[in-house]
C-alpha cells in the first residue's frame, strides 16, 4: 500500500487547501526529502497575496523555499550513501549548461527563472522531491530546526562574499529581520573596526549586540555624524532602507542591496552613486559558493539560528503562520511550519 502526505496548495492569492497525496517516487537524478520543517519568510506572503512579481510565481504551487529535512530516498544516479543524511538545498533550479551557469552563478541562469516553493513543488509538504545535486549535506548531529533558516542565510553569504568585507573595516548592517540578524554574523566574523545595525524595532538591539554589532541605532535616531562605512548590506527590503543604506557609506563605499522593494520605487539617487563612485551590488538568491559557505560556518558552530525561530506550528496552521509573519507583531521572528508524519 503506497504512503500519502499532506500538501498544502496555494491555487490563485489567497486560496489554499490541504490536500492528501501520494508520496512520490524519486525520478533518475533525484533525491525525496522528508521534510522536518519550513519556513515562511515576506516572499511566501507574497506569494499567497499575489503580489509577487509576474514571472516569478506559477500557481497552483506548492510554497516553501526555506527547508531542513532527511534523504530518505534516491533515484537512479544518485549515491545510495547520500539516504539517511541530513540535508537542506538550493532553491533555483538552473539549467547547468548555460555560460552563467558555467561560471557558478547559477541565480543568473539564462535558461529562465524556475524556482522551489514559486514554479516547482516546495517543502509545505511531508516530503520534497528535487534534484540530488542540488543538496547540501549537513553534520550528523545538525539541528535541523534552525537549519531551515540555511536558505536566507545562504542569501547573507552571497552578500556577504560580494562586500568583502575587510578586518578593521567600519561596517553596517539595514534591517533586522531575519536576514539582518545573520547579516550581523557574517559581517562579525571579519573583525571589524565598528559593526553598526540599524532597524525599525528597538527590541533587536540586545540580539544585535549579542551577535556582534558595536552600535545600534533606529532609523529616527539616524544624524549626519553616522556615515563613512565601508560596508553597509542592506536588508529590509523598502526603498527607503536602500537609500539609507547609501547615506551610511564613505565615497567610494561598498553597498550590498538583499531586500526586494516594490516596483517603481525611488530610493537611491543615481547622481549621487556616480559622484561618491558608490559599488553597488545585489543579491537574489544563493549560487552554490554561497550555500557552501553558509553550511560550512553552519556546520562549524559559527551561525547562531535557532534564537531567530519564535514560533513552530504545524502545517495545518498555514493561515495562522501567514498572518504572523505580516502582523507586524515584534515578538514573531522565523516562523516554522512542520509536518505530521506520513501515512
Amino acid at each position: 500500500m503506497s504512503r500519502t502526505e499532506d500538501v498544502l496548495v496555494l491555487d490563485r492569492p489567497g486560496s489554499h487547501r490541504l490536500e492528501r497525496r501520494a508520496v512520490a517516487e524519486p525520478g533518475p537524478g533525484d533525491a525525496r526529502v522528508r521534510v522536518h520543517a519550513s519556513g515562511i519568510c515576506g516572499s511566501d506572503r507574497e506569494l499567497y497575496q499575489g503580489n509577487r512579481p509576474e514571472g516569478y510565481v506559477r500557481y497552483p504551487v506548492v510554497p516553501g523555499h526555506e527547508w531542513s529535512g532527511t534523504v530518505e530516498a534516491v533515484g537512479a544516479g544518485v549515491p545510495e550513501g547520500l539516504v539517511g543524511a541530513k540535508v537542506v538545498g538550493e532553491g533555483f533550479r538552473n539549467c547547468q549548461v548555460c555560460d552563467r551557469c558555467h561560471a557558478g552563478d547559477t541565480t543568473l541562469c539564462t535558461a529562465g527563472y524556475e524556482e522551489t516553493g514559486f514554479t516547482q513543488p516546495g517543502a509545505m509538504a511531508g516530503t520534497l522531491t528535487l534534484p540530488a545535486r542540488l543538496l547540501h549535506p549537513l553534520s550528523d548531529d545538525a539541528d535541523l530546526g534552525a537549519a531551515a533558516l540555511l536558505e536566507p542565510a545562504a542569501c547573507v553569504a552571497a552578500a556577504a562574499l560580494k562586500a568583502r568585507a575587510r578586518p578593521g573595516e567600519r561596517v553596517a548592517v539595514v534591517g533586522t529581520g531575519t536576514l539582518g540578524m545573520v547579516a550581523v554574523q557574517f559581517l562579525a566574523a571579519v573583525s571589524p573596526a565598528e559593526l553598526l545595525v540599524v532597524g525599525a524595532r528597538p527590541d533587536r538591539e540586545q540580539l544585535s549586540l549579542d551577535f556582534g554589532a558595536t552600535a545600534f541605532r533606529t532609523r529616527d535616531r539616524l544624524s549626519d555624524q553616522l556615515a563613512g562605512y565601508d560596508v553597509v548590506i542592506e536588508t529590509a527590503g523598502s526603498a527607503s532602507a536602500a537609500g539609507t543604506s547609501a547615506s551610511l557609506l564613505r565615497r567610494g563605499g561598498r553597498l550590498v542591496l538583499t531586500g526586494i522593494p516594490a516596483a517603481g520605487a525611488r530610493g537611491l539617487d543615481p547622481t549621487d552613486l556616480v559622484v561618491r563612485q558608490i559599488e553597488v551590488r545585489t543579491v537574489f538568491g544563493a549560487p552554490p559558493a554561497a550555500w557552501s559557505h553558509a553550511v560550512r560556518v553552519f556546520d562549524a558552530g559559527l551561525l547562531t539560528l535557532r534564537p531567530l525561530i519564535t514560533h513552530e506550528l504545524p502545517l495545518t496552521d498555514f493561515a495562522t503562520a501567514i498572518q504572523l509573519v505580516g502582523g507586524g507583531d515584534p515578538a514573531v521572528g522565523k516562523v516554522l511550519l512542520r509536518p505530521r508524519g506520513l501515512g
